[in-house]
């Protein structure tokens, strides 16, 4: 049997196997009483090299250049909305030629904050890289409202005593009526 006494040992020694020492101690001391983390390594933080420096230009002209060809690679994408829309006048296929033109419009009002931070000697033309891209955004934008009959391009839709334009032939379903 075992008396209290060693009860009493046992229980503070499992009791105190998780606490902990509140003592204040010198920065040097606690230092040599811990050990780093597995893969940390005091001297990287400390030094700055050029690899790294480089590395950091490198990923700044990367970013500006995915900025410049953003509108470029939007093309594909207008293309298709654009097929998936169709020629009827209403109000899906107008709320799409709007954003085809609102958004072109709005990036090239914004093009001197949008490439504020990008320096270097790529920026001019990374910049008409962008503008060339919004604008052809702009010519698809124009492209589909001149399909759906939205631009005034015959004296018909200027002028009221013009007489509209005659149909010479009609086609439904592959033939000719």
């Amino acid at each position: 049997m075992q008396t209290s006494s060693s009860l009493r040992n046992s229980s503070q020694s499992r009791r105190n196997k998780f606490a902990l020492n509140f003592v204040i101690k010198n920065k040097n001391e606690k230092q040599s009483d811990l050990c780093s983390p597995p893969g940390y390594c005091s001297s990287y933080g400390q030094i700055v090299s050029e690899s790294s420096q480089q590395t950091d230009q490198n990923l700044v002209v990367k970013k500006s250049w995915d900025i410049a060809l953003a509108p470029l690679r939007q093309i594909p994408m207008n293309l298709f909305i654009m097929y998936m829309a169709g020629n009827s006048i209403s109000i899906f296929p107008i709320m799409m030629v709007g954003m085809l033109f609102l958004r072109p419009v709005k990036a090239l009002f914004t093009i001197q904050s949008t490439f504020k931070l990008i320096e270097g000697d790529q920026s001019l033309l990374q910049k008409f890289i962008y503008l060339v891209g919004n604008v052809l955004c702009l010519a698809l934008a124009l492209y589909k409202c001149q399909s759906m009959g939205l631009l005034p391009t015959h004296p018909s839709d200027w002028l009221d005593f013009v007489e509209p334009q005659q149909r010479l032939e009609f086609t439904g379903g592959g033939g000719v009526f």
